[in-house]
C-alpha cells in the first residue's frame, strides 16, 4: 500500500526535482536566484559560459551589430542578457538592437544592419520574425533601406561621425558594400 497514514498520497519525487531543475535553469539563463545546495562560483562560472555562447549565436546572425561594438560586444550582450531568457538568437540580436537605438549607442553598421532587417521583416517584439508581403521602409540610426518585391536595398547608409577634420570613420564591418537581396 502506498501513500500516507492520512490516506493522502506523498509528492512524488519527480515533482521536486523538476521543480528544482527549473530553479537552476532560471538561475543559469534568466538571472534568478542561485538554488539551494549549490556551490555560487561554479554556477557562476556556467553562466558566463552560457551568456558567451548565447553571444556567439547572436553574432552569427548579427554580424554588423557586433562587429560594430569589437572589442564592448561581449560585455554589451552580457550586461543587455543578464536578467532575459534567450527567444533564440534572431530575436535576441534584434531586441538588443533596437534598445541600443533607443540610447542612441548603435553603431553605423548595426544601424544599417537592423534598417535592412526591419525593411524585410515584421517583428513586434513579442512574436517571431515574418516576411513582409508589401513594400516597406527600416530606418535606424539615419541609415534607411527599402524592401520592394522581396528585395531590399540599403539607400542610405547611417552617418560616420569624423574622427578628425574631414575623415571619416573606417567601416571595419564593409557595411557600404553589404546590401542583402
Amino acid at each position: 500500500m502506498t501513500g500516507t497514514p492520512e490516506g493522502g498520497s506523498a509528492p512524488a519525487p519527480r515533482a521536486g526535482l523538476a521543480e528544482r531543475q527549473a530553479e537552476l535553469v532560471a538561475a543559469l539563463v534568466a538571472g534568478g536566484e542561485p538554488p539551494a545546495g549549490f556551490a555560487p562560483g561554479p554556477l557562476a562560472a556556467t553562466r558566463a559560459a552560457l551568456l558567451r555562447k548565447r553571444a556567439g549565436e547572436v553574432a552569427r546572425h548579427w554580424p554588423l551589430l557586433a562587429a560594430g561594438l569589437g572589442a564592448r560586444w561581449p560585455t554589451t550582450f552580457a550586461e543587455w542578457a543578464a536578467r532575459r531568457p534567450t527567444a533564440g538568437s534572431l530575436r535576441d540580436g534584434w531586441d538588443l538592437a533596437r534598445a541600443l537605438h533607443d540610447r542612441h549607442a548603435l553603431p553605423p553598421a548595426a544601424a544599417e544592419e537592423l534598417a535592412v532587417r526591419e525593411a524585410r521583416l515584421r517583428y513586434d517584439g513579442v512574436r517571431a520574425p515574418r516576411p513582409r508581403r508589401v513594400p516597406a521602409v527600416g530606418r535606424a540610426g539615419g541609415a534607411v533601406a527599402v524592401q520592394i518585391a522581396g528585395r531590399v536595398r540599403l539607400l542610405r547608409p547611417a552617418p560616420r561621425v569624423p574622427t578628425r577634420a574631414g575623415d571619416g570613420v573606417p567601416d571595419a564591418a564593409g557595411s557600404e558594400l553589404w546590401i542583402s537581396d
